[in-house]
């Protein structure tokens, strides 16, 4: 039934303006407003996909990745994000090194949060 339909996401934040500068300045992102849908913005992703954003009162950030972005060197894409204004997140499991990255098994990946605390990533994909 819904093999052919153009499926989307989409997740919240606690303030649009604060969520726009953020991914179209600090990550570069190509953003659009979507008027016709009460003021929420669209992400372009270089997939083609894209990814809608919305302002939610009372909003709760996710406590999983909403977004990932496969990177072909993680290393250089934490320096770059991190030369931006970008913290990233240190665990204890999995491990992550003292830059936020994990190499303990899979990809190296490594997490960050957009201003409304909505957890990000970059993994290598070779």
């Amino acid at each position: 039934m819904l093999t052919d339909s153009p499926a989307f996401s989409g997740f919240s934040v606690d303030d649009l303006e604060k969520a726009r500068r953020f991914y179209e300045e600090t990550l570069g992102l190509r953003v659009s407003d979507v008027p016709e849908m009460g003021g929420l913005l669209r992400l372009h992703l270089g997939s083609g996909a894209d990814v809608l954003v919305y302002a939610k009162s009372g909003h709760t950030p996710a406590t999983f990745t909403v977004l990932n972005f496969p990177v072909p060197d993680v290393e250089k894409a934490v320096d770059e994000l991190v030369a931006r204004g970008v913290a990233f997140e240190h665990y204890d499991d999995p491990p992550t090194d003292e830059g936020g990255i994990m190499r303990a098994g899979g990809p190296l990946i490594a997490w960050f949060t957009d201003p409304a605390g909505n957890v990000l990533s970059v993994l290598q994909q070779d």
